[in-house]
């Protein structure tokens, strides 16, 4: 197996795998595909138990990024093994709507303060945790959105976790770069069919309208965001530093699609 990348025997650790259909699995698929020495770190022990039969070779550890104390001991059991990581990915998003989406001004306080901690601080967090353990040129890589601009009702106010998420990879990789080459960088990712986001309200209208404005008439397939965040931490991206890769098929230049255009003037 050629080593195109240089991942083969690097440890990486992927926070977030939930299911075969999230993008954390796929990640990790394609890090084993690789060579790499994967790690995965995940939310539960049920959670644990459900995906050791996706890996069942891999090592897993539990961790809910809710509670710091968690975090510290997740860093602890890592740096017990004493073997350098190369690469840490973060694919960790959780908001509350059990009440369904509404209007952004309508946000309370729990529930925006609950999706920027996990979703957000995570991610800093985790980086500070395992600062000890990390190789000097390792690469961050967590998962964002295509973009955070566009007021989508479907997302409710996890645009605005997600852009702090963006903004945090500029601060993390001026901070650490005071001692080491770490790099951070996010896969901003269109909109995909994982089991997390059929579970927002009014996610599957925006994804099928979503397959009518890429180009390709397709929609991005979560192998995609995958293959982009394997890149990001290998040491083949290392010019790439405190940037967010949007991987959208190419949506953002086709809303204005003739197809699409017509049909509204039916």
């Amino acid at each position: 197996m050629t080593d195109y990348l240089k991942l083969q025997g690097r440890r990486v650790v992927v926070f977030g795998v939930a299911n075969k259909k999230s993008v954390a699995a796929f990640i990790a698929k394609t890090l084993l595909e690789v060579g790499a020495d994967l790690v995965l770190v995940v939310r539960s022990e049920k959670r644990s138990d459900e995906v050791k039969k996706l890996f069942p070779e891999t090592k897993i550890l539990v961790c809910d990024v809710e509670h710091q104390d968690q975090i510290d001991r997740m860093g602890a059991e890592l740096a017990a093994d004493q073997i350098p990581i190369a690469g840490i990915c973060h694919s960790i998003a959780f908001a509350d709507y059990s009440d369904g989406i509404k209007p952004f001004h309508e946000t309370t306080r729990k529930q925006f303060l609950q999706a920027i901690d996990i979703s957000c601080f995570s991610f800093i967090a985790i980086s500070n945790a395992l600062r000890p353990c990390l190789t000097p040129d390792a690469s961050v890589v967590t998962i964002s959105i295509s973009t955070t601009k566009m007021a989508s009702e479907s997302y409710g106010f996890m645009a605005p976790v997600k852009a702090a998420l963006d903004s945090s990879l500029a601060f993390l990789a001026k901070s650490f770069s005071n001692f080491s080459q770490v790099r951070f960088n996010a896969v901003g990712a269109g909109l995909l069919k994982t089991s997390a986001s059929a579970g927002i309200p009014g996610y599957v209208d925006a994804y099928l309208f979503a397959e009518k404005a890429i180009p390709r008439k397709e929609g991005l397939r979560t192998q995609e965001v995958a293959d982009t965040a394997v890149f990001l931490l290998s040491p083949r991206s290392a010019g790439i530093n405190a940037q967010t890769l949007i991987v959208d098929a190419g949506m953002a230049i086709n809303y204005f699609d003739r197809e699409i255009i017509s049909r509204q003037a039916e």
